[in-house]
């Protein structure tokens, strides 16, 4: 079920750096070393593979841009925002 823009505005309130907007939820996360973000993006990568709810991924040099959204149900769900809160466990 998608959420209301004010629930999932409540919900980023106690997320830092995530933001909504595009229909989606976004933080970018920067790094000392490109490697690091190498890595941030394989222990992603697990957590999406175990919830099944998979984010667009962006790599730069020492920056990686991650976007939660449900393609299949049209915004932003409580899936998106359980996997931003678990993302903040790994970085």
């Amino acid at each position: 079920m998608i959420l209301e823009i004010s629930k999932i505005n409540k919900s980023l309130s106690e997320l830092k750096g995530w933001i909504f907007k595009n229909n989606m939820i976004t933080k970018e996360y920067t790094f000392d070393k490109y490697m690091d973000g190498i890595q941030f993006i394989n222990d992603l990568a697990i957590i999406a593979e175990n919830f099944n709810h998979h984010p667009d991924i962006n790599l730069g040099y020492c920056k990686v841009t991650v976007s939660f959204t449900s393609h299949d149900e049209g915004g932003v769900t409580n899936k998106c925002i359980t996997m931003a809160k678990n993302l903040e466990t790994i970085n």
